[in-house]
């Protein structure tokens, strides 16, 4: 069960819009701009940059990563859980990595490319980041409620340890 840390900002629910999930989504949105076009958040020093394409209704690529989920990009599906978190990863990124022993940093490879995986398991949360040398790309961040995935990312977690020590 996920414990709701007080460093994070509050969930975002469709409630708060009457139920209505385009002024909701939209609601949503205006946030992911502020916090992550408007004022980029800093990770270990470097600006953080958005994956940008493929646009999906006129949005970018990780504001839909983040708000969806699914294997195929082009049918990926709403996840509310997703809308609700939008401002979290801004909080892990700029704040909890660095000032909560509780977020697991490590690094991995992902279809050839350098990944920085930060994972809250007190919330249930995990922010990816991509590595580019020259600057550090928001690429996803998902709750992790399920057992396996948990499993999953505690022994990536542990290897790395072992690895890097």
């Amino acid at each position: 069960m996920s414990i709701i840390c007080a460093n994070m900002p509050s969930l975002i629910l469709l409630t708060e819009y009457g139920g209505n999930y385009f002024e909701y989504e939209n609601a949503v949105y205006e946030l992911f701009i502020r916090d992550y076009i408007d004022t980029k958040p800093i990770f270990n020093g470097q600006a953080l940059a958005l994956k940008r394409h493929p646009l999906f209704k006129n949005r970018e690529a990780t504001f839909w990563h983040i708000v969806s989920e699914g294997p195929t990009e082009s049918e990926r599906t709403p996840d509310l859980r997703g809308y609700e978190r939008v401002r979290w990863p801004k909080s892990i990124i700029e704040f909890c990595h660095t000032s909560c022993a509780k977020i697991k940093v490590w690094e991995n490879n992902r279809k050839g490319e350098k990944r920085i995986l930060l994972w809250c398991e007190d919330i249930e949360y995990l922010v990816v980041l991509a590595d580019r040398k020259n600057y550090v790309l928001f690429w996803t961040a998902y709750p992790v409620t399920e057992g396996h995935r948990k499993r999953k990312l505690q022994k990536e977690y542990e290897d790395y340890l072992n690895k890097s020590s």
